[in-house]
C-alpha cells in the first residue's frame, strides 16, 4: 500500500510540473510574439516612411519634367508663330510687289499696244509707197517685179558660187599651210616612234614530221586516230604526198594551235590512240587557255593599262591567235594602242585612255559565240558591259563610223587603226578585190559630165581624173574634186586616205611638114 502511494504521489507531483512547465513556456511564447510583433510593427512604420518619401520624390521629379516639357512647347510654339509672323510679312511684301509689278506690266502692254498700232499705220504707208515704187519701176523698165526678181536671183547666184569657190580655196588653203604640217609631223612622228614587224597568217598549218612512217601512225588502223584527233580539235588534217609534212586546216587559229601542239606530243610520245588523243588534246586546250590569259596579262602591263575585266584581258589574249587581213591581231592592236597613246599626247588628251582605246578596238572579232554584229558595235557593247568608260565605249563603236563619234577619242583611234592597217606590208589583199577596188574609183570618177580619163595609181591611195577643157571651168573643178571625195568616203571601203587630183589643161598641137 504504501509503494502504491508512493506511486500514485509521484504521477501527481510530475503531472503537476508538466502543467507549471506547459503554463511557463505559454507565457514565454506570448511574451516572445509581441516582441516580435512590436518589432514588425516598427519596421512597418519604417518602411512606410520611407516608400512615402520615395512616392514624394517621384511626384516632384514628375512635376518638374513635366513643367520642363511644358516650358520646351511653349518655346516652340512661340518660335513657331514668330516664323509665321515673319512669313506672313513676306508674303505681303511680295504680293505688294506683285501688285506694282502686275500695275507697271498693263502699262507696258498699253504702250505696246500703242506703238504697234503706230507701226502698223507706218507700215501700211510703206506698203503704199513700196507699190507705187514697184509700179514706176515696172512702167520704166519694162519688166514685171517677177521677171526682174528672177533676174535677179540668178545674178546673185553666180556671182555667190563664184565668191564662195574661192573663199573655199582661200579656207582650205590657209588651213593646209597651217594645219597640214603639223598633222603630218605628228603622224611621221608617231609612225616613226613604232615600227613593228608585220607577220602574216594563213588558215592552215603545216606540221613537220621527221619520215613518212608516222604518217601510218597517225592515220591509225581504218583512220581511227585521225578521225579521233579531228572531232576532238574541230580542223581537218589533210594527210597527203607531201614528204614529211601533214596540213592542219581551219579557219580558227586558236584550234589549229591546239591540234599541233596536241599532235607534237601524240608524236614524241609515240603513244597515238584514240584514248591517248582526247587525253593530250583536253590537256594541251588547258594549256592553250592559260596562255591566253597569261598573254592578256602580259600585254596589259606591257601597255601601263590597269582594272581590266577577267574576260576582257582573255579576249585581249585570244587575239594572239587571230588574223585580220593576213595581219596579226593582237600585233595590230598592241600597234594602234601605242599609236593612240603617242597621237594623244602630241594634242595634249589623256594618253592612258587613248591607249586603253586602243588596245580594246578590236575585241569584237573574237567574241565566244559569233553574233551577227558588226566587230565595232559588239565590242562596243562588251566593252560596256564590262563597264568601260563611256568615250573609250565610243572610240571602239565608231572607229568604222557605225556610230557617231562623241569624243575625240574616237577620231584618234579611227585614225590610228587606218595607220597600223594601211601601212605597207601590214595587210595582204585578196588580188580580185585589190583590182576590183582599183575599177570601181576609176568608174565612180567617170560618172561626172566633163570627165575625159581617170587613173587610180600608188595602189589606190591616190585617183587622178582628167578633164576636158571645154568641159569644165577652174571653178568647177575645186568642186568636182571634192564631190568625188565625199562619194568615196560614203560609198567606198578602203585603207588609209585616198587624194583625188582634177587635171584641167589646154593642149595646141601642130605639126611641121
Amino acid at each position: 500500500m504504501d509503494i502504491l502511494f508512493y506511486i500514485c504521489a509521484a504521477l501527481i507531483g510530475a503531472a503537476i510540473g508538466i502543467v507549471i512547465m506547459v503554463a511557463v513556456q505559454r507565457s514565454t511564447a506570448r511574451s516572445r510574439a509581441k516582441t516580435i510583433i512590436d518589432d514588425a510593427n516598427r519596421e512597418a512604420e519604417v518602411i512606410m516612411k520611407d516608400k512615402l518619401l520615395e512616392a514624394r520624390e517621384q511626384e516632384l521629379r514628375i512635376k518638374t519634367e513635366a513643367e520642363k516639357q511644358a516650358n520646351q512647347r511653349l518655346q516652340r510654339i512661340q518660335s513657331e508663330e514668330s516664323k509665321l509672323k515673319q512669313r506672313q510679312t513676306q508674303l505681303n511684301q511680295q504680293q505688294s510687289e506683285n501688285a506694282r509689278a502686275r500695275n507697271e506690266n498693263e502699262q507696258t502692254r498699253q504702250n505696246l499696244e500703242a506703238q504697234l498700232a503706230v507701226v502698223d499705220q507706218r507700215k501700211e504707208e510703206l506698203d503704199r509707197l513700196r507699190r507705187t515704187a514697184q509700179d514706176t519701176l515696172e512702167h520704166i523698165s519694162g519688166l514685171s517685179s517677177e521677171e526682174a526678181k528672177e533676174k535677179l536671183i540668178e545674178s546673185l547666184k553666180d556671182e555667190a558660187k563664184t565668191a564662195a569657190s574661192a573663199y573655199i580655196n582661200d579656207i582650205m588653203d590657209e588651213a593646209k599651210m597651217t594645219a597640214n604640217k603639223e598633222a603630218k609631223r605628228i603622224v611621221v612622228q608617231s609612225i616613226q616612234r613604232l615600227a613593228t614587224e608585220t607577220a602574216i597568217e594563213n588558215s592552215v598549218t603545216v606540221f613537220h614530221i621527221d619520215s613518212d612512217e608516222i604518217k601510218g601512225r597517225i592515220i591509225g588502223r581504218e583512220g581511227r586516230n585521225i578521225r579521233a584527233l579531228e572531232a576532238a580539235t574541230g580542223i581537218e588534217i589533210i594527210v597527203d604526198d607531201t614528204p614529211e609534212a601533214i596540213v592542219l586546216s581551219g579557219f580558227d587559229p586558236v584550234r589549229r594551235e591546239i591540234a599541233r601542239l596536241a599532235l607534237h606530243q601524240l608524236v614524241a610520245d609515240g603513244r597515238i590512240h584514240p584514248a591517248r588523243i582526247e587525253e593530250v588534246v583536253a590537256k594541251v586546250r588547258k594549256q592553250i587557255e592559260e596562255e591566253i590569259i597569261e598573254t592578256g596579262k602580259r600585254t596589259a602591263i606591257d601597255l601601263g593599262i590597269h582594272g581590266l575585266h577577267p574576260d576582257l584581258i582573255r579576249m585581249v589574249g585570244k587575239m594572239k591567235y587571230r588574223s585580220s587581213y593576213g595581219q596579226n591581231l593582237l600585233q595590230h592592236s598592241r600597234e594602234t594602242a601605242n599609236l593612240c597613246a603617242i597621237m594623244a599626247a602630241e594634242l595634249g588628251l589623256n594618253p592612258k585612255k587613248a591607249r586603253r582605246a586602243g588596245l580594246l578596238h578590236d575585241i569584237g572579232k573574237v567574241p565566244d559565240e559569233e553574233p551577227e554584229l558588226p566587230h565595232a558595235l559588239l565590242g562596243m557593247k562588251l566593252a560596256e558591259k564590262y563597264k568601260e568608260k563611256p568615250e573609250i565605249c565610243n572610240a571602239i563603236g565608231a572607229h568604222h563610223d557605225e556610230i557617231e563619234q562623241t569624243s575625240l577619242l574616237a577620231p584618234i583611234v579611227q585614225v590610228c587603226d587606218a595607220i597600223s592597217g594601211a601601212r605597207p606590208g601590214a595587210r595582204r589583199e585578196i588580188v580580185e578585190a585589190y583590182i576590183k577596188r582599183l575599177n570601181d574609183l576609176e568608174q565612180l570618177a567617170l560618172s561626172y559630165p566633163g570627165v575625159i580619163k581617170t587613173y587610180a595609181i600608188q595602189a589606190g591611195r591616190e585617183l587622178r581624173v582628167i578633164v576636158g577643157a571645154d568641159k569644165i571651168d577652174d571653178v568647177e573643178t575645186e568642186k568636182l574634186s571634192s564631190e568625188i571625195a565625199r562619194r568615196i568616203q560614203d560609198e567606198m571601203t578602203y585603207p588609209g586616205q585616198v587624194k583625188i587630183t582634177v587635171i584641167r589643161e589646154t593642149r595646141s598641137v601642130s605639126f611641121a611638114k
